[in-house]
């Protein structure tokens, strides 16, 4: 443990993740006690994209977050690729997005969380909660709110009764770095038959690459040769990670809150990977989440943590709609070339600076150039 247990607390997070150490940081700006407890020991990796985009990055930066650049890599826009076809589309306004090791990330936001007094309880399970607090073991902690941050398999979630909700058929992700020097600003997301991969640099000298695809089995050394162009820029590359697994989907919650317990990050419901806004989304709904603490009203909570979700589910379900049809991958990439202002738009509307409305009328547009490919 890195503390002794207090006796009380106003509000105790259990699951010491990015989620939840955003969700301590927001609540202790706001005045007050925080606890978290984690039964790792940091710095925690998982097994994720590491790219923030601009919008995400600004909810990091709201947290008083900022990860040294000699430790990140920004990036400028979004790359598609499917077969010999490409398209690409920068960021409007001129934003960055950055890329950060997952690990780093964890350390500079625990750091944060200490600066600020927040009380970190690693290598310390939570065994249980109840109406007035949590059970560490043989301790009792006393708390006026409990957070649950503790993933896609959340045993807050089963204790507090919110599991039922929309199950998805889950996909399967993997993840690993590798030496070799970034070719491009973009995120990039290679289409293929079976898989999607993609690929980030994360700091000058090694590149991020991950696979997702429906089957449980298909690895990254398999999936990388159903995708002969990245394949080839990894030729010959140190790997520097262990491959990471996790399952990735869209799941929706019926309730995110009960009584004194809410929900935060995948342990609140998932947006697929495809996305690249778990991270930012999950910050997002820190702060949603510590201005409904300050106001005593959790039942808001659940309002703005479905308006937060609508963007990025909306967003899945079109990019997902592209999954194992190459046919469709290949019309898609040419109507982008064609009308590259629809995937500009189409970005822009994925980083939140158009409205939704937008959305309409460039599936329209984007619909007649699938046609007339």
């Amino acid at each position: 443990m890195s503390h002794a247990v207090p006796s009380s607390t106003d509000v105790f997070v259990i699951g010491g993740g990015p989620a939840g150490l955003a969700a301590a940081i927001t609540a202790r700006q706001r005045g007050f006690r925080v606890v978290v407890a984690d039964g790792s020991r940091p710095p925690i990796d998982k097994a994720c994209g590491e790219g923030f985009l601009p919008d995400g990055l600004e909810a990091l930066e709201r947290l008083g977050i900022h990860v040294p650049l000699n430790e990140a890599f920004p990036f400028r826009g979004v790359r598609f690729l499917s077969s010999h076809l490409s398209a690409e589309a920068q960021f409007p306004d001129g934003g960055t997005g950055l890329a950060v090791r997952r690990t780093v990330l964890h350390r500079v936001i625990a750091e944060r969380a200490e600066q600020l007094g927040v009380e970190l309880l690693w290598q310390t399970t939570v065994t249980g909660i109840f109406t007035e607090g949590v059970q560490l073991g043989g301790h009792h902690v006393r708390a006026r709110w409990i957070v649950g941050a503790d993933g896609l398999n959340s045993r807050v979630r089963f204790w507090a009764g919110l599991d039922a909700g929309f199950r998805p058929r889950l996909r399967y992700a993997f993840r690993q770095h590798f030496r070799v020097a970034p070719w491009t600003n973009h995120m990039e997301v290679y289409w293929g038959a079976r898989c999607q991969a993609y690929a980030i640099a994360v700091d000058g000298e090694q590149v991020c690459v991950a696979l997702a695809s429906h089957d449980p089995g298909l690895r990254l050394e398999d999936g990388l040769k159903e995708l002969p162009a990245l394949s080839a820029r990894l030729q010959g590359a140190e790997t520097l990670s262990t491959e990471r697994g996790a399952p990735t989907g869209n799941r929706t919650l019926r309730d995110v809150w009960r009584g004194n317990v809410a929900l935060i990050g995948d342990a609140s419901g998932t947006v697929d990977a495809i996305t690249g806004e778990g991270m930012g989304l999950a910050f997002r709904q820190a702060v949603a989440l510590a201005d409904c603490l300050e106001a005593g009203e959790l039942d808001r909570y659940q309002v703005e943590h479905r308006r937060l979700t609508v963007r990025p589910r909306w967003m899945a379900r079109l990019m997902l709609n592209l999954d194992r049809r190459p046919r469709l991958q290949r019309r898609t990439l040419q109507a982008f070339r064609q009308h590259p202002e629809i995937f500009r738009r189409l970005l822009a509307l994925h980083v939140g600076a158009l409205p939704p409305l937008h959305a309409i009328r460039d599936g329209l547009t984007l619909g007649w150039g699938l046609l007339s490919a």
